[in-house]
């Protein structure tokens, strides 16, 4: 199902300006800041140095031009060129917004003090053209409503519940794998470690978002730790996950989307496109007969992949911790956490007795992991993509909160079942407001359902078996473009200019 709600109409009605003081998010509080502090005050007599005047257009077409990197946030335009490489969020995400209109992009990212006292460093100009409707208005009142009742702030008692619940997985697994006394019993262990590697990743999912302590410093810390037990590299995840949530479902530049030959959410892939994460372009698709079996029966293969999915985890975390071109955070840091993991993990599956068994224990504990590979996918593989032909963030009609509603779906469950979806099954609240701690997104869901009925936008929410359905029923509809692909018999000889080669060498 690709309903398309990012070209949907605007009512085009302006809105008032706001009264009172301004809401922000600072490290899980509510702060109020006068409207007269803000860096897009429009005020004249408060400017301390007069900035020329651009309009949108100006802004977006400046890289085209000139090759620097402006956004534009409220009615300010905003030189990023030297700055990107030294964002602690990435480039990447960066450069999806590039001559387009971040507002709330930057707003639902970053934390008072960035808007306050770094952001207006790289102000160069006055976009005279940007006007607020009602519609952008109603949505970000959405915002400020949830700063006004705190649903920021992390709830302690969560965390330490969590906290509890991971250590009963790992201590169940541990202790099934080293004094179960059996074959089976330590196979059950396996089956236990994968159990809270899928909990755990949530934990990281909310570490690597800043909503715990929303303190960069201590949830990198807590990052670290997590590597340690889950494996995964936390740089590489916020590298490819924070590009993933300002270009949600982009052809050109998500790359939870950029699988190929493994797997195509959208026929438009094969068109050929230019991938600003890969750094590479691919042209218009003629696939070697390997990629173009596993593409024309994706659909048949999905669960597969899923359960095979944590290996590409590790060879992705591998390849940009030891990418020393590429600068990541902490890197030694993790490298050592990531060698702790293997120690633990490689003593615990040592416990097995036979060959065999070792393997039947990692296959088991790494293919349960695959759940969570199932629940992610499943929140946008079904949903509308777009192409450098539908701009987006230009426009009412294609702006952040249509994009989000667009690309992502939520899973209908009792809140009884919130601890097995970990907080995605409120990924369309997430992916609006991704500070905010997954504990208070089920009350977010309640406002934002509200403010999509009131505007007649599509709020796709389906259950967990339903959403899988429509997953795979995606996917065979790009299977069946993917068997009119012409198939390339020679490149197969040729390996390296094979996709099955692009493939094994694709970082992300």
């Amino acid at each position: 199902m690709r309903t398309p709600v990012i070209r949907a109409k605007s009512s085009g009605k302006l809105a008032a300006p706001r009264e009172g003081p301004e809401l922000r998010e600072q490290e899980g509080k509510s702060v109020a800041i006068e409207r007269s502090r803000l860096p897009y005050n429009r005020d004249p007599s408060r400017a301390r140095n007069a900035r020329p005047k651009v309009t949108r257009e100006d802004v977006r077409r400046r890289e085209a031009l000139t090759g620097e990197l402006w956004v534009i946030i409220e009615d300010k335009a905003y030189d990023l060129t030297e700055f990107q490489h030294r964002h602690p969020g990435g480039y990447l995400c960066l450069r999806g917004v590039a001559g387009r209109n971040a507002t709330e992009a930057f707003d639902n990212f970053h934390p008072a003090k960035v808007w306050e006292t770094l952001l207006p460093a790289y102000h160069v100009a006055d976009v005279t053209d940007v006007a607020v409707s009602e519609y952008v208005a109603g949505h970000r009142e959405i915002r400020q409503q949830l700063l006004e009742r705190g649903l920021f702030e992390t709830r302690p008692s969560y965390y330490a519940k969590v906290a509890a619940w991971l250590a009963a997985l790992l201590a169940a697994a541990v202790g099934l794998t080293v004094a179960g006394g059996g074959a089976g019993p330590r196979l059950l262990g396996a089956a236990v470690l994968g159990f809270f590697w899928q909990q755990l990743a949530f934990l990281g999912h909310d570490i690597g978002h800043n909503s715990i302590t929303h303190k960069r410093g201590v949830d990198s810390l807590l990052g670290a730790a997590h590597v340690a037990l889950f494996g995964v590299s936390m740089a590489w995840w916020k590298r490819s996950h924070n590009t993933h949530h300002v270009v949600c479902n982009s052809v050109e530049n998500d790359p939870d989307i950029q699988h190929l030959p493994v797997l195509a959410v959208s026929p438009a892939i094969f068109e050929g496109f230019a991938s600003t994460y890969h750094a590479k372009a691919f042209a218009p698709l003629v696939l070697d007969p390997i990629a173009h079996f596993i593409v024309s029966y994706q659909h048949l293969l999905y669960y597969v992949f899923m359960f095979f999915g944590r290996y590409n985890l590790y060879v992705q975390s591998f390849a940009l911790l030891l990418d020393f071109k590429e600068r990541v955070e902490l890197r030694f840091v993790e490298l050592g956490a990531v060698a702790a993991y293997w120690v633990w993990f490689c003593a615990l599956a040592s416990s097995t007795e036979s060959t065999r068994e070792l393997l039947a224990y990692v296959i088991i504990s790494h293919g349960v992991s695959g759940i969570l590979h199932v629940q992610i996918t499943l929140s946008h593989f079904c949903m509308e993509t777009f192409t450098k032909d539908q701009p987006v963030y230009t426009a009412d009609e294609n702006d952040w909160f249509r994009l989000q509603l667009a690309t992502t779906m939520d899973v209908d469950c009792p809140e009884w079942l919130d601890w097995f979806h970990g907080g995605l099954q409120f990924q369309i609240e997430h992916h609006l407001f991704p500070r905010v701690p997954r504990h208070n997104l089920r009350e977010v869901r309640k406002l934002v359902k509200a403010f999509c009925k009131k505007e007649g936008l599509h709020y796709h929410e389906v259950s967990f078996l339903q959403g899988n359905a429509e997953v795979i029923a995606g996917l065979y509809e790009t299977a069946l473009a993917a068997r009119r692909l012409p198939r390339d018999g020679k490149s197969i000889g040729r390996l390296r200019e094979s996709w099955t080669w692009e493939m094994l060498n694709a970082q992300g």
